[in-house]
């Protein structure tokens, strides 16, 4: 069954490769731009368990995950080679619309403002989230309300930072590059709570025992695309 979710999969990102423009009058090159070349640039920020991530292999520090497989398997229906390059996730997706990479697979949230630029795949995965915060405050923080005026941590860039903003306008948003850095602040009690995707939150919790999800509904679903292959002309 996993092998048929996953040719599904490949078949649909190689047909939205092929598929997705700049500009309608123009002829679309960008499948053919990636065989030419032999290779596939994927941006990415490996903090996205079990997405993608780093770990030690042989020795050596990997790349590795859900997203990582995709991607080779992507490559390798379309017969090329496959290059991640890894970066904050603030700069994902600056780097595929300036053309450094093909496309990005990266725990990237559909937004209506994200479509208004990029082509998104069909998506692979409903992300809803999760509040973490330290487990020694669990009797202070019982709620999403009972956070209105606490400094929360999200990924620059990223979709939970415009959550914090919108359902807990009071609150101070603290946004940095790295998911492991908002993980220390917070353990530092710099900040007293963060947000991430559910697996994500689950990762993070299930390798330190001190921090917890807290029991509270946060009010947001988003659909994440596979990649993202190709910048839209924006009408302006």
């Amino acid at each position: 069954m996993k092998k048929y979710i996953m040719t599904g999969l490949v078949l649909l990102a190689t047909i939205c490769l092929s598929a997705c423009s700049g500009n309608a009058t123009q002829e679309d090159t960008s499948l053919k731009d990636v065989q030419e070349k032999g290779k596939l640039i994927v941006a990415l920020n490996p903090e996205f368990p079990p997405f993608e991530f780093r770990t030690l292999v042989d020795g050596k520090d990997t790349i590795v995950g859900a997203d990582i497989e995709l991607a080779k398997a992507i490559g390798q229906e379309l017969g090329v080679e496959v290059e991640f390059s890894a970066m904050s996730f603030d700069n994902v997706l600056n780097n595929v619309q300036s053309g450094q990479s093909d496309i990005a697979i990266s725990g990237i949230s559909a937004t209506e403002e994200r479509a208004k630029v990029y082509d998104f795949s069909i998506p692979y995965y409903t992300s809803t989230n999760k509040v973490i915060i330290n487990k020694e405050d669990l009797a202070q923080y019982t709620s999403l309300d009972s956070l209105a005026e606490a400094n929360i941590g999200a990924q620059k860039g990223s979709i939970q930072e415009q959550i914090i903003k919108e359902q807990l306008p009071s609150s101070t948003v603290i946004a940095l590059a790295s998911n492991g850095e908002l993980i220390n602040q917070l353990k530092s009690q710099k900040v007293e709570a963060v947000i991430f995707e559910e697996p994500i939150a689950k990762a993070y919790v299930a390798k330190n025992d001190d921090l917890v999800i807290l029991d509270t509904e946060i009010k947001s679903s988003y659909q994440m695309p596979m990649l993202l292959p190709c910048q839209k002309e924006v009408q302006l």
